[in-house]
């Protein structure tokens, strides 16, 4: 079991942030869930962390918006002097071939991922430097490495997190801040639904798609203390795709 701690899950609403959401809080810590417009949905989440017998609270806000996520993290902070677990999860589709692909569709999802990394983590990183402990997870895809037709903004935007964090880890490790990248394949989530997945399963060894679950204990994991010497790894969870 984890001690007590205030955990920040960025997207933490449905899908995979929720299952990351009631997997920590079920390990001892105080959960934040984030959401950017699904007010109902986050609720649910905090419920269920509840029933769970976990504690948390819910905070609203894009993690796109510089001004707007500097205002709620600063509140954040004040009310719990500091955040001992960061989880980026939050993220973006807008999928098109790239010959197609406006700039509004890049930008968006660009804006989400590596944008929102940077607006959410680096205020909360202070104050961990400042403490000389923390942890910090990115949720990545396995798209940052294969390349999915289609999707030429959201890879860029995931393996640009992976070398994001592959950076920031080499320079805060002796400062008691640990970083890691989970990298999920195929999931079972609202994003996955309309997809082939009789298609797809083929192309998985273990023939099957993930649970948002098991993204979920591996990032518990490498927020815990069992995962105390690692830093600067890019953990894929994937059923074997690469």
């Amino acid at each position: 079991m984890m001690s007590k701690q205030i955990a920040l899950v960025t997207g933490g609403s449905r899908g995979i942030g929720r299952a990351i959401c009631l997997e920590l809080a079920k390990s001892g810590s105080f959960v934040v869930v984030n959401f950017r417009s699904n007010k109902k949905a986050a609720e649910e989440t905090l419920e269920i962390i509840h029933q769970a017998g976990g504690t948390g609270e819910t905070i609203c806000f894009d993690v796109a918006n510089q001004e707007e996520t500097g205002h709620n993290i600063e509140a954040l902070l004040m009310r719990h002097d500091a955040i001992d677990i960061l989880v980026n999860n939050a993220g973006e589709t807008a999928d098109s071939l790239f010959a197609l692909m406006s700039l509004e569709e890049w930008m968006k999802v660009l804006n989400t991922s590596l944008q929102g990394f940077y607006n959410v983590t680096k205020p909360i990183l202070m104050k961990m430097l400042n403490r000389k402990r923390g942890c910090i997870v990115t949720v990545s895809s396995v798209s940052a490495r294969l390349g999915q037709r289609g999707q030429t903004n959201y890879s860029a935007a995931k393996a640009g997190l992976e070398g994001a964090c592959r950076s920031l880890a080499s320079e805060v490790a002796r400062l008691g801040v640990r970083v890691n990248v989970v990298a999920p394949g195929l999931i079972e989530t609202e994003m996955s639904q309309n997809l082939p997945k009789e298609i797809i399963k083929q192309i998985i060894p273990m023939g099957r798609v993930g649970l948002p679950e098991e993204i979920a204990r591996v990032v518990r994991f490498l927020c815990s203390d069992e995962a105390s010497y690692i830093t600067g790894q890019v953990i894929s969870v994937n059923g074997g795709m690469i």
